[in-house]
């Protein structure tokens, strides 16, 4: 193991503010090992195939003002999510910096490209047939996906190429977000330490 692969890739980031507390804990290098509680049902359900899709060991707690709506724990889990890939990232030297994953689920196709780029941008392409999945508003999924994007300063295109089954739609996303982010965060040995950009920094 080299001196660059001996480096704990680890972050722990708390977020409070008056409508959401949230911590999360994060290790690049895990296994899939998940423990997630938002106290939103379906947004647990897919953070959970993020890390474990991604081989990323996760432990998220959030407590947010549910009595309103889904929108702020949402929204600030996502905020949170990205700080921790942003400190875990460190110098982001050696990184292989871009991945992307085609994810199937049933009769729905999902896509994401990830680019560790150092800045925040998202495109999110997906339509939906009704309001909600699992009770969370369908608004909201894009809205995490930008939201992640800013704090882990990453590029992100999310899309749903097709699906009938929201649920399905979903969900595939989500394992393709984590795919992507697996394939992006891994490290290239032949970097030797250099940092993956022509600028000489990201």
């Amino acid at each position: 193991m080299n001196q660059e692969q001996s480096k704990k890739r680890t972050a722990t980031v708390h977020r409070q503010t008056r409508e959401t507390d949230v911590q999360i804990t994060l290790d690049l290098d895990g296994v899939g090992e998940h423990d997630v509680s938002t106290g939103v049902g379906f947004l647990d359900h897919v953070l959970a195939h993020v890390a474990a899709h991604g081989l990323f060991d996760l432990t998220v707690r959030a407590e947010g003002d549910l009595h309103v709506d889904s929108h702020h724990t949402m929204e600030d889990v996502a905020l949170v999510l990205g700080q921790a890939f942003d400190q875990a990232l460190g110098d982001r030297a050696s990184l292989v910096r871009m991945g992307s994953a085609y994810v199937p689920m049933d009769e729905s196709l999902a896509f994401v490209a990830v680019d560790l780029s150092g800045r925040p941008y998202a495109v999110a392409e997906m339509a939906w047939h009704g309001a909600d999945v699992g009770g969370l508003p369908v608004t909201l999924i894009p809205h995490f996906f930008e939201s992640f994007a800013v704090t882990a300063r990453a590029n992100v295109h999310a899309r749903v190429l097709y699906g009938r089954d929201e649920h399905h739609r979903a969900e595939a996303l989500f394992k393709a977000l984590g795919r992507a982010l697996d394939a992006a965060t891994r490290l290239d040995p032949r970097r030797g330490g250099r940092v993956p950009s022509t600028k000489g920094m990201l």
